[in-house]
């Protein structure tokens, strides 16, 4: 790779926006849901799908039901994304604060 590309596609990555915003994540069988918010919700599914499985996610309830319903029994949910504009030192606010709202109208569990 050249170094202009090289530094082109480093560039690229530096000001590429990660969505950030609330989901939840449904047990299909029983219809438990628990809510949660992340900064980056390309990222959040992948950890907590590979704490669950490991057996070492820090909800109890979730972890219980993964246990018993499996991998496939799951769905995972964006609810809302947080406008990629918001400056970094506000997104944590405006996540508590979008996180309780969902919590609230779903009547859901915090992960």
């Amino acid at each position: 790779m050249k170094t202009i590309d090289r530094k082109a596609a480093v560039a690229a990555y530096k000001e590429k926006k990660v969505p950030a915003g609330v989901f939840s994540f449904r047990d299909r069988r029983d219809g438990s849901l628990w809510v949660g918010s992340s900064p980056n919700l390309g990222q959040i599914e992948n950890r907590i799908r590979s704490e669950l499985k490991l057996g070492s996610h820090r909800n109890a309830a979730l972890q219980r039901a993964w246990d018993a319903h499996g991998a496939d029994a799951f769905a995972f949910e964006t609810r809302e994304v947080i406008d990629a504009e918001t400056e970094p030192y506000l997104l944590s606010a405006a996540l508590k604060d979008c996180l309780a709202r969902w919590q609230a109208e779903l009547g859901a569990q915090r992960i």
